[in-house]
C-alpha cells in the first residue's frame, strides 16, 4: 500500500494506538471498583436500589453519569492524522 511520507505499517500503528486508548479509556471507566453506593458521589442524591443491582459498584446517580458520559465524550475527541487540513479547522 503506497502511503506516501509514512513508514511501512505506520497507519496500522495508528489504529492500534487508537484501539488501545479506547481500551485502557473503557477500563479507566468501569465501575467495578468495589460495592455500590447508596448516595451519588457528586450530588448526594439518593441512587435508586434497581440501579446499584443494574450497575455493580455504581458511583454515580443517573444525572450526573450522563453529564460525565457527555464530558468524556467531548474531551476525547481528537483527529490523530495531524494532516494540515484537519489542522486549519
Amino acid at each position: 500500500m503506497a502511503t506516501g511520507w509514512a513508514r511501512e505499517g505506520a497507519v496500522q500503528d495508528q489504529i492500534d494506538s487508537t484501539v488501545a486508548d479506547g481500551v485502557a479509556a473503557a477500563r479507566e471507566r468501569m465501575q467495578n471498583r468495589g460495592p455500590s453506593l447508596a448516595f451519588c458521589e457528586e450530588c448526594d442524591e439518593p441512587i435508586s436500589e434497581a440501579r446499584r443491582k443494574a450497575v455493580p459498584g455504581v458511583r454515580l446517580c443517573i444525572q450526573c453519569q450522563e453529564a460525565a458520559d457527555r464530558d468524556a465524550q467531548q474531551s476525547g475527541l481528537f483527529n490523530r492524522r495531524g494532516s494540515k487540513d484537519s489542522q486549519l479547522r
